[in-house]
């Protein structure tokens, strides 16, 4: 028994493990866009956020190859693939000399670590099901958060004592450790019997497989949006705090602190996922997170920010409801289509983040001297998310 304690631990530890590579690539650079960005030549501070928005594109896009490959040959093989492509574009990311080329880099990145994420919950989809899965991904998530709380302060500390180009040395170091880790000690999750054979047509039928599933559907597209409205947060938080509140020495330790709002309520679902289900846990933070977007609108809407401690309860309130929706959105997503997870996993992530990005992009270059415009991407986002739980509802009961 303690043997077995053991071993879902150490599981539990490296696909998080495998996860975090891509919040430390993204949240440990935070600090360093002004500084980057100067050495590039950005024309305008808001084309920095850039440099975290074009990640996730590429941690769209990779999915769609990784995932349907990952069900033909295998979990494990795709991770070194995808290891290798993330040391290949981080090299470009530090040799970049203009906007172009950095952005090239940052989405060949988010191709290359969107294999071992991707992988990570097909194999906890392989070993695990229903509220137990969203149980291991609460406590996956859990791990996997304690880098945002640190990685901001990281790349402070490497920027303050070196360059920045020695924060993508850092990432590539980590990632060699994870994947020697990977390699030693995790066995293949996806049995040969359950492989299905490639073709140029695995896309597309995994694809008409998915839109038969409305649950799939319609939990991805609200993924879409509530990851969307949450990026608008991560590619604006260094021009929130560094230009409009003047916290630049602080802004990696509230970053953190925020970073501990989301982890404690993703830690609680593990336990409450088991008790109310992930459905009711949804429903509560939609609406939870559509209320506290309306209340920072009715207060602060006809004149200058709040003070920082007003913002960061609202911050603090709006992040513990999305620790809430983070897991079950992406296991509610995938429990119809666990026969295909690999692929399953690719074209709900592709379709989550394409929408995220665009939305993120758009929203980000609002907020410019004031937080109002993103808590008003949060009102619509939650708002749109709430129609469609509502339809899925009202389907739900006509069957």
């Amino acid at each position: 028994m303690q043997k077995k304690k053991f071993a879902q631990f150490e599981f539990i530890a490296l696909m998080a493990s495998l996860m975090s590579i891509v919040a430390l690539a993204i949240d440990a650079l935070l600090p360093a866009l002004n500084t980057i960005g100067i050495t590039i030549g950005t024309k305008q501070v808001a084309d920095n956020q850039l440099l975290i928005t074009m990640i996730f594109l590429g941690l769209g896009i990779g999915p769609l190859i990784f995932g349907p490959v990952s069900d033909s040959t295998g979990r494990k093989p795709v991770v070194y693939m995808g290891f290798l492509v993330f040391a290949i574009a981080s090299f470009i990311c530090i040799f970049a000399e203009s906007i172009l080329i950095m952005v090239l880099g940052r989405i060949l990145q988010g191709i290359g670590l969107s294999a071992p994420r991707t992988i990570a919950i097909a194999m906890i989809r392989d070993m695990y099901s229903g509220d137990y899965m969203a149980r291991i991904m609460s406590f996956v998530t859990v791990v996997f958060i304690l880098v945002p709380i640190i990685a901001p302060a990281l790349g402070k500390s490497v920027l303050d004592h070196y360059d920045w180009q020695a924060i993508f040395y850092i990432q590539l170091i980590i990632s060699v450790i994870v994947a020697f880790w990977f390699w030693k000690r995790q066995a293949e999750t996806l049995k040969v019997s359950k492989r299905v054979k490639f073709t140029p047509n695995i896309f597309i039928n995994g694809l008409k497989e998915m839109i038969q599933h409305k649950t799939t559907v319609g939990y991805t597209l609200i993924s879409g949006f509530i990851v969307g409205s949450f990026m608008v947060y991560l590619s604006t938080s260094q021009q929130i705090f560094e230009q409009q509140y003047q916290l630049k020495e602080e802004f990696p330790y509230i970053f953190g602190l925020l970073a501990i709002s989301i982890g404690s309520a993703i830690f609680l679902n593990g336990t409450l996922v088991l008790k109310f289900g992930m459905k009711r846990l949804i429903t509560t933070s939609l609406l939870a997170y559509f209320g506290i977007s309306l209340l920072y609108i009715v207060l602060f809407n006809d004149g200058p920010n709040p003070s920082i401690e007003v913002l960061l309860i609202f911050f603090g309130m709006q992040f513990f409801a999305i620790g809430f929706m983070f897991g079950n959105l992406r296991a509610m997503a995938m429990e119809p289509i666990g026969h295909i997870a690999g692929i399953g996993a690719a074209i709900t992530g592709f379709i989550s983040t394409i929408m995220a990005v665009p939305i993120s992009t758009y929203i980000g270059r609002f907020v410019l001297d004031t937080t109002l415009p993103l808590f008003i991407g949060f009102l619509i986002c939650a708002l749109f998310s709430l129609v469609i739980l509502a339809y899925l509802k009202i389907s739900a009961r006509k069957l």
